[in-house]
């Protein structure tokens, strides 16, 4: 791995959370020369997202200590351009630049490279469904995100949430919600929570659920939402609205794999290193799955 890096090397790495921090370090650990850069389109890095529900639920208290790095003590640490609320809107490895756009003054860019590590991470899944979008329906998962939850709760005082998904990042808001005294609804149209557990395990966790007070809506498709009495009714097929104060969409994520695609690169061709790109984290799972693919 050494004798790939040299002394001249300028390695820019697209997303400053996870995979991408820890690429960051990683190769500053093994090349003291090279010149690094870190493209983030939030204004946060090195963070874990399991903690976010916490901050919300009041176990976390310091807005500080749900990131390990700042833009500033990792660059103290190790020398390491972090640029936050910037965006990579386009690759071009004919040439070996990025197109980046600064999200705070507007500003568009080209940064060259030599070697490309792509770690842009994921986003929230939306459903194209009716009222996505309405002001007491939220989605958690950056900083900025779980921020915007915990200001609207104390701003507001909402007495009930409905989480659509019953996966880890909805089990967790469950959670520390009900901490804070909120009545609590998941629903999701799995039969059971946590749907990559077999059922006979499923079950214990529906039973610790509903023992701390989460009502369980499972088996019902969500087909949109609706503004109503100050709150939002989440719109079931063929049953009734759930009413709640607010909603929180869980159901999942969507790997942020159109910066591959406008560039043309292919997980076959990521999977080479020879044109100076790299993939790390959630993009390296498409990588992953693409070659499983060929192989049947």
């Amino acid at each position: 791995m050494r004798e790939r890096w040299n002394d001249n090397m300028k390695v820019v790495i697209v997303g400053g959370v996870a995979g991408g921090a820890t690429a960051a370090a990683r190769l500053r650990r093994l090349d003291e020369q090279a010149e690094i850069v870190v493209f983030e389109r939030s204004g946060f890095v090195s963070y874990a997202n399991c903690g976010l529900p916490y901050y919300i639920g009041d176990v976390i208290t310091a807005p500080e200590e749900l990131t390990l790095q700042t833009p500033e003590s990792f660059f103290a640490r190790f020398r390491v351009n972090m640029k936050v609320r910037h965006e990579v809107k386009a690759i071009h490895p004919d040439r070996k630049t990025v197109s980046v756009k600064n999200l705070e003054t507007g500003e568009e860019f080209e940064e060259s490279y030599d070697k490309l590590i792509l770690s842009p991470g994921a986003k929230p899944a939306q459903p194209r469904l009716p009222g996505v979008g309405l002001e007491n329906l939220f989605t958690l998962r950056t900083v900025e995100d779980t921020f915007r939850i915990k200001d609207h709760i104390n701003k507001h005082n909402p007495k009930s949430v409905v989480l659509a998904g019953g996966g880890f990042i909805g089990l967790e808001l469950a959670e520390n919600l009900r901490e804070l005294s909120m009545d609590v609804t998941i629903v999701q149209r799995p039969k059971q929570l946590m749907n990559p557990f077999d059922a006979d395990m499923a079950s214990f966790i529906h039973a610790e659920a509903r023992k701390h007070g989460v009502k369980l809506a499972l088996g019902y498709t969500v087909e949109g939402f609706e503004e109503k009495d100050g709150g939002v009714d989440v719109l079931l097929k063929d049953s009734a609205p759930l009413h709640a104060d607010m909603v929180v969409l869980a159901i999942g994520i969507t790997l942020t794999t159109w910066l591959l695609l406008h560039a043309g690169i292919t997980p076959p061709t990521l999977a080479s290193v020879r044109i100076g790109i790299l993939v790390a984290g959630a993009a390296a799972i498409i990588t992953v799955i693409e070659r499983r693919k060929r192989r049947k």
